[in-house]
């Protein structure tokens, strides 16, 4: 690569209008309904991966949730979002971080992420991704990843992902990781165009439960 992860996403953030970029959604309903699921109490911690300029904080917050936190590359694109979400924003942590480098230095009751896993071509770095969150939830937390679906796109932002199924994504966890639900979402572009994907939501066994 000729620049860094970091470069390509401040340029898309500080050239593009976000309410058309591919991946905007006015709302962001299965995320929601996800973590509704998951009877996660308001005051528990969550932690958005590839958080950006999203919405979902915001909706977050809306719903009475306490301990959030938005982790993204771009400084950028998280400025944006306290600017937007103006005073309360302060109620928020802000990470601005590599997650392939990134060291969690608490526990997080649920981690979510619509924005990054599939971006992460290398198995280096989806190892490292896997650490992160292996190190972050708690034991009996929860995981919630989107990706694009098999039948998705084979870039998005000019950069190229990785497709998955909910049970490839699932071998990719590993065993200490239980599926609970799938869904598939067409989702429609700002520009009118359908990218498929897939959102898995993942529990992580409690210590010392049966393998």
């Amino acid at each position: 690569m000729t620049s860094k992860p970091n470069d390509h996403w401040e340029r898309i953030y500080t050239t593009k209008d976000q309410a058309k970029v591919s991946w905007y959604q006015d709302a962001p309903t299965i995320s929601l309904e996800m973590i509704e699921r998951t009877h996660v109490s308001r005051d528990a911690a969550l932690i958005d991966i590839g958080g950006g300029t999203s919405n979902l904080v915001d909706a977050l917050l809306d719903r009475g949730f306490t301990d959030l936190t938005v982790l993204d590359l771009s400084k950028t694109a998280l400025e944006m979002s306290r600017q937007r979400l103006g005073d309360v924003a302060e109620q928020v942590q802000w990470v601005a971080a590599d997650i392939t480098e990134w060291q969690p230095e608490r526990h997080y009751s649920l981690w979510h992420d619509r924005a990054t896993f599939h971006f992460l071509t290398a198995p280096q770095d989806r190892a490292s991704y896997l650490t992160a969150l292996r190190t972050a939830i708690a034991p009996g937390g929860w995981a919630i990843l989107a990706t694009f679906d098999l039948n998705g796109p084979e870039k998005c932002s000019g950069l190229p992902v990785v497709r998955y199924s909910p049970e490839t994504l699932a071998e990719c966890l590993g065993r200490e990781f239980i599926p609970v639900k799938q869904c598939h979402h067409l989702h429609t572009t700002p520009g009118g165009a359908s990218q498929s994907f897939q959102f898995s939501m993942f529990r992580r066994r409690a210590e010392g439960s049966a393998q």
